[in-house]
């Protein structure tokens, strides 16, 4: 590791660490997260803090309950918010900035790039980002769920060189410690495959929402960007002087040797398909890279309700994922053209009126 290299770094602080017994929050495990940001500016590496913890900050202010419905726990994100933000103001003598995000907002482009600027905009200025989902306002449609998978999405947008996601465990190991004694640390994972996944458990903490699955989500996101992935001890003060000296003390995920181009990544990655269209199965998926155009007489089916400039799904009648696009057509329009049995008259229809799909607005997915 070498930490002179990184110009932006993203650090990822879950809900145990925020308030760990739900009692409000507490500086108890924070101050030495703080120390590390202080540290990484003094050394000139802008910090970007995404930082859960909101409705763990505010239950406490609420009357304990078995059910805590979905309007209480938005009323709890809503007042631990406050409380999660002066907390970390006290820790910090530079200023600091909050910005609420949901899904909707990170998956549509022109909002995308708003929360590029401003980021850049606050960092350029000296100022501590320090971002949450929005959980007051965000519904099952718009919300990411959990902060790992949000912090990978913020360090893509971020142009970030490293991504550190504190845990309550030392990194990823080939089974449960917390089950198995003989469990053993991976201190590198250079390709996230599917044995990878399967060493991803549930959450070990009562507290946050996230469990190792979703970091190593998180890590597949920004490593296929270029970022170096770190799962680290968050609970442990020598963690951050571990990563200061230039040592790895938990789990590096490598990033990827091509990576992913910025606007492709978005729309892999972040961008969530509004419907989907559906081409036969000899479809040639290599239609992207060579620069053929989808037509109207490759589509079996169009579903879904989508718009001009949203982002679909293209998949052939088997299931197969092949791309994901902006689409230059409605759902309404491309369901009409495609429904035409004057093949002549669809294809005019088309060369009128442009392409299905833009050859820059396309993003082959290599899993699919």
């Amino acid at each position: 590791m070498d930490l002179s290299q990184w110009k932006r770094v993203v650090i990822k602080v879950g809900s145990a660490l925020i308030a760990p017994n739900r009692k409000g929050c507490s500086s108890h495990y924070l101050l030495s997260i703080a120390q590390f940001i202080v540290r990484l500016r003094a050394n000139g590496v802008q910090v970007v803090l995404v930082s859960s913890g909101s409705v763990a900050a505010g239950s406490h202010l609420f009357p304990e309950t078995d059910k805590v419905d979905i309007a209480l726990k938005k009323a709890m994100a809503a007042a631990g918010q406050t409380e999660m933000m002066a907390t970390w103001d006290r820790l910090f003598d530079f200023p600091t900035a909050q910005i609420l995000l949901t899904h909707g907002d990170l998956r549509d482009r022109e909002r995308y790039v708003s929360i590029r600027e401003t980021t850049f905009s606050l960092l350029n200025n000296g100022v501590l980002p320090i971002i949450n989902e929005n959980d007051t306002v965000t519904t099952d449609d718009l919300k990411v769920g959990d902060n790992d998978n949000l912090s990978a999405m913020v360090a893509a947008s971020a142009d970030a060189d490293a991504l550190i996601i504190c845990s309550d465990v030392d990194g990823l190991y080939d089974k449960n410690p917390n089950t198995h004694d003989d469990a053993v640390l991976l201190p590198e994972v250079t390709t996230i495959d599917s044995r990878i996944f399967a060493m991803g458990g549930g959450a070990t903490s009562a507290v946050g929402t996230g469990g190792m699955k979703t970091k190593i989500e998180a890590a597949e996101k920004a490593t296929s960007h270029g970022i170096d992935t770190f799962i680290v001890n968050g609970f442990k003060a020598t963690t951050f002087n571990t990563l200061l000296e230039g040592e790895n003390p938990g789990t590096h995920f490598r990033p990827y040797a091509k990576p992913m181009q910025e606007d492709v990544h978005w729309m892999t990655h972040t961008a969530s398909e509004q419907g989907e269209v559906v081409v036969d199965n000899d479809f040639d998926t290599t239609f992207a890279v060579e620069g053929e155009q989808l037509t109207s007489d490759e589509i079996v089916e169009v579903n879904g309700n989508f718009s001009v400039g949203d982002t679909i799904l293209l998949r052939k009648d088997d299931g197969t994922r092949i791309a994901k696009a902006r689409s230059n057509y409605s759902s309404c329009l491309l369901s009409f053209i495609a429904d035409q049995d004057d093949r002549e008259f669809a294809d005019e229809f088309q060369n009128r009126t442009g392409p299905i799909i833009s050859k820059k607005n396309i993003a082959v997915l290599e899993k699919q």
